[in-house]
């Protein structure tokens, strides 16, 4: 964040117009502008693939505003595609997205007196990239009445990007011949976004484990090896790490 911003009082909140929500607005969007690097290209992919799964290129679209979490939309695509009943659907991508829910846990005690459309608004825009982004400011910032701004700063960032991205797949996308089979992408794209996102032995650990089941489930219909691969892998992490901090206790 820029040294504007933790030079500014207080007291000049959100409400009052003066310079320190527009400096938290400011030095929100420039800590995201550096992450769009890598979410653009899983924008434009999700389009792609998104058309390539059969949606029509405005339920693509709307996707991105509604749903807004990268990795639950292409589950929610490979889904679409292999016609799973829609409450499978749903509970898979809920279960993908809970990772929102432990983000919120985290930031909920520095906007607890925000009013509700605030916190609303910031629950909606507060994704992986746009947490990333701001929790250092929560953490280590100097305290302040208008602090929500950096976070909608790195939200909104993120959320135009996003929209642009996954507009400029579609339109990529009706590009490209049906008979160019783009399936396999799907796997591909989230190889690849599992091996960026380990970084310690329980996160390998429930990688591993979450492989596991979904190989061995297979069989099972409605793609519910999904459903317990996530499941399974969640469960494995968090039995891994309680290992990890006791035995650093």
């Amino acid at each position: 964040m820029s040294e504007q911003a933790h030079t500014l009082p207080a007291s000049a909140g959100a409400t009052s117009g003066g310079p320190a929500w527009h400096a938290e607005l400011i030095g929100g969007i420039r800590a995201e502008l550096p992450l769009l690097l890598g979410v653009v290209p899983f924008g434009l992919m999700f389009g792609v693939l998104g058309l390539a799964a059969g949606l029509p290129a405005w339920a693509v679209v709307a996707m991105s505003i509604i749903v807004f979490g990268g990795a639950s939309q292409v589950v929610f695509a490979q889904l679409w595609a292999a016609q799973v009943p829609p409450a499978v659907i749903c509970t898979t991508v809920g279960v993908v997205n809970l990772r929102h829910a432990l983000y919120s846990a985290s930031v909920a005690d520095w906007l607890e007196d925000l009013p509700m459309r605030w916190k609303l608004l910031l629950a909606y825009l507060l994704t992986d990239e746009a947490y990333a982004a701001a929790l250092g400011r929560f953490r280590d910032g100097p305290p302040g009445d208008c602090r929500h701004w950096f976070l909608f700063g790195t939200g909104i960032t993120l959320w135009t990007g996003w929209q642009l991205a996954t507009l400029g797949g579609v339109l990529i996308g009706t590009a490209i011949p049906a008979s160019w089979s783009l399936d396999f992408s799907i796997a591909l794209t989230f190889i690849a976004l599992l091996v960026l996102a380990i970084h310690v032995r329980s996160e390998l650990f429930a990688a591993l484990v979450a492989a596991s089941v979904a190989i061995v489930a297979q069989p099972l219909p409605h793609k519910l090896w999904i459903l317990l691969a996530a499941a399974a892998g969640m469960a494995a992490g968090l039995f891994a790490q309680r290992l990890e901090q006791r035995r650093y206790a």
